[in-house]
């Protein structure tokens, strides 16, 4: 057992908690400790990842107390991804957050970032259901908070709307984790698996039940169609750095998937056969088609960028959906890619937003800087998109390929190239008018230009830039290192799909009950 796998948790749960209690009137220490926390994430992120890169699963029994009854945080090859990942997109979030000003615009800003990244973080962790159920609410409370920065009443309409969405996804999952410890007595997944496999296929009604709460659950904190209502307003009023973090959200409900449905009840299990694909495929290729022509009916760039993590998450579910090695492999890189690629977008938005008086899709005074803006839209556009060369193209051909042995592989390339035609029309559409259409307007026939509505404060700042620069080289980077970084996805499959290594180590790990046990 090693400690370093608790850090993630640890370590922001107390900087929140010191940050407003030593530092909530000094906003230079906040933004130092929050900053030097992050990146201490990214440190311990990326040592842990290298530590099971090799397929080792390492496992923290809090209390040194064995599972299934203590609490046990696991870190393999998928959940160690997506701490790094997490952490990598917080620091980027957190340096336009400071270089733009937006932390000074609210109370506590610094610290519901440190609890938010705690929650998602302790999701990725968790090998416990309850827990995820825990970590879920930390993290809904804190991305309330942060959703509701520095105020309105359309912000604060917005956020009531997404708590009361969200919680009633917190309501099915207590039902399904009560249906579950009815049927098997236990929520360690390590446990359940190996419990779940022993239920008579004829006495299984319960399990089924909860699998399906599951399913629904972890669907609406993807915002799968048809639930997904709460997405487009919440993401397109929210701060924009806090919507660019919230591009890691949505995420962790399609990790939820792909563990529980790998591990607990996986395709070949006969409990639950058939439950993954039976609506789950038709839904992901929905909400492709949703979130792209959303894209093309936009009238508002937020919001645009809103149904295009609708679009993108439904990619990833398409390739979930197969639920086999090469389409959880296709849809690892396609997280990652969809993550940096809506991030950059949210904060392009903000960073236009600063300089228009609103981000209607319409002719209005050019942008300050529109060229600058222009070709950082048009990179993450494309990529966002999926056209070449860019790492969103790789990843739709890593969804095509995966989907050619499926029955209803015409449908997924039908779906899938039809409505990147029309993402691309959408945010063509969206970059001429913004940027192009702009500076037509300002022909000295026309009216002096407006002053912009943010003041000299307010507008983004070099390390803003720097910030927007950083997740678009990451998109780069990933465009070339694609091999590698497919290599290394396939290998988290073939992991997930050979649970032994988790359970093994989960359930025969000793620890304080289990020594007792034997000297009993």
């Amino acid at each position: 057992m090693t400690h370093w796998i608790v850090l993630p948790v640890i370590l922001p749960a107390l900087l929140a908690p010191f940050i407003v209690l030593a530092a909530r009137y000094h906003i230079t220490i906040q933004r130092v400790l929050s900053v030097a926390g992050t990146a201490a994430l990214i440190a311990i992120a990326a040592g842990q990842a290298w530590t099971v890169s090799d397929g080792t699963v390492t496992i923290y029994q809090l209390g040194d107390w064995a599972a299934p009854f203590g609490i046990v945080l696991v870190a393999d090859r998928l959940s160690t991804l997506m701490v790094l990942l997490t952490s990598v997109l917080g620091l980027f979030v957190l340096l336009y957050a400071i270089g733009s000003k937006w932390d000074e615009r609210g109370r506590h800003f610094h610290a519901l970032f440190q609890f938010q990244l705690m929650g998602i973080l302790g999701a990725f962790l968790t090998g416990d259901l309850f827990n995820l159920f825990v970590f879920f609410e930390v993290l809904l409370i804190a991305s309330y908070g942060m959703m509701i920065h520095s105020g309105g009443a359309v912000r604060l309409r917005a956020g009531v709307q997404y708590v009361l969405f969200n919680l009633l996804g917190s309501t099915l999952f207590l039902f399904a984790l009560g249906a579950i410890y009815a049927e098997t007595g236990t929520l360690n997944m390590a446990d359940l698996a190996q419990r779940v496999e022993l239920i008579d296929a004829g006495n299984s009604v319960g399990i089924r039940v909860a699998a399906v709460l599951l399913i629904l659950v972890f669907a609406v904190k993807a915002a799968v169609v048809p639930l997904h209502f709460w997405l487009p307003s919440s993401y397109a009023e929210a701060p924009g750095p806090v919507a660019a973090l919230f591009a890691i959200m949505t995420k962790v409900g399609a990790y939820a998937i792909i563990r529980v449905y790998t591990l607990v009840f996986p395709p070949e299990l006969e409990l639950t056969a058939g439950l993954q694909g039976v609506w789950l495929l038709p839904a992901a290729m929905v909400s492709v088609a949703i979130g792209m022509l959303g894209i093309l009916a936009a009238r508002h760039l937020d919001r645009l960028v809103a149904y295009a993590v609708i679009g993108s998450m439904g990619m990833v579910m398409v390739s979930i959906a197969l639920f086999t090695p090469a389409g959880i492999a296709a849809a690892l890189f396609y997280i990652v890619h969809s993550t940096l690629a809506a991030a950059a977008l949210f904060l392009i938005a903000d960073m236009v937003r600063a300089g228009r008086a609103d981000l209607a899709l319409k002719m209005a005074p050019p942008v300050p800087g529109a060229p600058l803006f222009a070709g950082m839209f048009f990179v993450a556009a494309i990529a966002m998109v999926g056209l070449p060369p860019l790492s969103g193209f790789i990843g739709k051909l890593m969804v095509l390929n995966a989907a050619a042995a499926s029955p209803h592989m015409v449908w997924i390339w039908s779906v899938v190239l039809g409505t990147s035609l029309i993402g691309l029309v959408g945010f063509a559409r969206a970059g001429s008018i913004v940027f192009w259409k702009a500076t037509a307007a300002s022909q000295p026939e026309e009216a002096e230009p407006a002053e912009p509505t943010a003041s000299p404060d307010e507008a983004p700042g070099a390390l803003a830039f720097t910030a927007v620069g950083g997740l678009i080289a990451l998109l780069i980077a990933l465009t070339a290192f694609a091999g590698p970084a497919h290599d290394y996805t396939r290998a988290i499959a073939a992991q997930l799909f050979d649970g032994s290594a988790y359970r093994a180590e989960v359930m025969e790990t000793p620890g304080k009950l289990s020594e007792g046990a034997k000297e009993y």
